[in-house]
């Protein structure tokens, strides 16, 4: 079957096509685009684990289960100065972590890999954030 069968001139024929060719175009670019934009905020699943010791040295033990990612967490329990810092971290999450001497994710740091990176208790930190 022909297409001038349809009774469609050749030249309209060429116009139909092209206008086919640019609806094909821009749903293939706004599928990319929806493709390629970020997510909400992701976390890192699973737990992160530490030790810190009490006013009378007692030690402590904390957790972060399933960590926002991409965003400084300061731990809590040893913020405040005049209390030593976190010690002795296990990451049991997917994600990297980067763990920092100071509040705020600043001062010297550290990184353990996913799913079971560890340090000793000679690892100081005050603050964590993941990937």
């Amino acid at each position: 079957m022909n297409p001038s069968d349809f009774g469609i001139p050749a030249l309209e024929r060429e116009l139909l096509i092209m206008r086919l060719r640019n609806a094909a175009a821009a749903v293939t670019a706004a599928i990319a685009l929806v493709l390629t934009m970020p997510t909400s905020a992701s976390a890192a699943t699973g737990e992160f684990t530490y030790r810190w010791n009490g006013p009378t040295g007692t030690v402590h033990h904390g957790k972060l289960i399933d960590p926002a990612s991409r965003e400084c967490i300061n731990i809590p329990e040893v913020e405040d100065p005049a209390i030593q810092p976190a010690h002795t971290p296990w990451n049991f999450t997917d994600s990297t972590v980067t763990v920092f001497t100071d509040v705020d994710c600043d001062g010297d740091y550290f990184s353990l890999r996913p799913n079971g990176g560890h340090a000793s208790d000679r690892l100081k930190f005050r603050s964590v954030v993941f990937s």
